[in-house]
């Protein structure tokens, strides 16, 4: 018969229950690490940005020093380790495939298993005398508090949403204020994703640009640059202040406002401003409902359900206009 979920434990090889030492790391953030970041928000070397998974010291810990995990994506291990900066501490570095910590919560690699299986990987219990571990709040999705406490022995504390508000966390007792539970997503942590979209939606617009531009299309070439910008970066700005809450809604109407201005800007007669008005506001809401996946205001299941009822809709404008210049052409 099973074991009830409280008394089941995780059975690890031989092979891993040799763990490696703690490897040494300090509070320095260094031009290297920035530029390094700005590389990351820039889509340069995005898939490789990983630190090795396990135990590492930062400064000079003891056995009473606080453990805190996270994922092993670069950017989330370097943001605990500078807010911790002047304090001696354990950091537990799960494998979440260089994923960050909230999105590697909702697929599943910042996890129960996953915690427990470090935490006895590493031999964690050899280096500290209390069985605590702290772990992000952004992590909660994926992580059974009760169940990694049933495997490991250790009891999971959940901390702030931001790292930087870890020192206070700790001043407290390890104990939260209301506002450091708040999930914050303002004009500043919108921009940082922008360039990502950017770049991920230029290596295909930007030569499709320019071929259009080399063909004679010099209008369209225009519209092209105008629905990238939209969709990858005024949406990211303008999100709370657009209407509706639907990412694909709010990239439409801001698709939309920028055709409009365009057209009037090149003086285009009404049918033609009109066809180009369905396909590059199509374009940029296209653009712009990607930008779903790197907000703090959706859930999974909302993505999928908005994915399901927008892209239809934004084939068909598309089309729409596509078909509204062709037939232009021959009439």
């Amino acid at each position: 018969m099973r074991k009830p979920a409280q008394e089941q434990k995780i059975v690890l090889s031989p092979a891993l229950e040799a763990a490696r030492p703690p490897e040494k790391v300090s509070w320095d953030y260094t031009p290297g690490d920035r530029f390094t970041a700005w590389k990351v928000r820039w889509g340069i070397g995005r898939m490789n940005c990983r630190v090795r998974p396990g135990l590492y010291a930062l400064g000079s810990p003891s056995k009473g020093s606080p453990v805190f995990a996270t994922a092993n994506y670069r950017l989330s291990f370097d943001a605990l380790r500078r807010a911790l900066t002047g304090t001696d501490a354990w950091l537990l570095v799960l494998d979440t495939k260089g994923i960050n910590v909230w999105c590697a919560a909702g697929k599943g690699t910042f996890g129960t298993l996953e915690l427990a299986r470090s935490i006895q990987d590493s031999g964690l219990e050899k280096f500290v005398t209390h069985r605590e571990i702290i772990l992000p709040q952004l992590g909660a999705p994926g992580v059974s508090a009760h169940r990694a406490a049933a495997y490991t022995g250790f009891r999971v504390i959940y901390g702030p949403v931001r790292a930087d508000d870890l020192p206070e966390f700790l001043r407290l007792g390890k104990k939260a204020s209301p506002e450091m539970r708040k999930v914050r997503f303002g004009l500043y942590d919108r921009l940082v994703l922008a360039p990502m979209q950017l770049v991920y939606y230029g290596k295909y617009l930007l030569p499709a640009a320019a071929l259009l531009l080399l063909l004679g299309f010099r209008i369209d070439a225009l519209f092209t640059l105008a629905a990238l910008l939209t969709g990858a970066v005024l949406v990211p700005v303008l999100l709370p202040w657009l209407p509706g809450r639907s990412f694909a809604l709010k990239s439409a109407v801001a698709g939309l406002a920028v055709s409009a201005a365009v057209c009037l800007l090149l003086g285009l007669p009404p049918y033609s401003a009109a066809a180009r008005i369905l396909i590059y506001t199509a374009a940029a809401s296209f653009i712009g409902l990607d930008f779903t996946g790197a907000s703090t205001y959706t859930s999974l299941s909302g993505v999928r359900k908005e994915m399901r009822l927008a892209t239809p809709a934004q084939a068909a404008g598309l089309l729409a206009g596509l078909a509204m210049l062709l037939a232009g052409r021959f009439l």
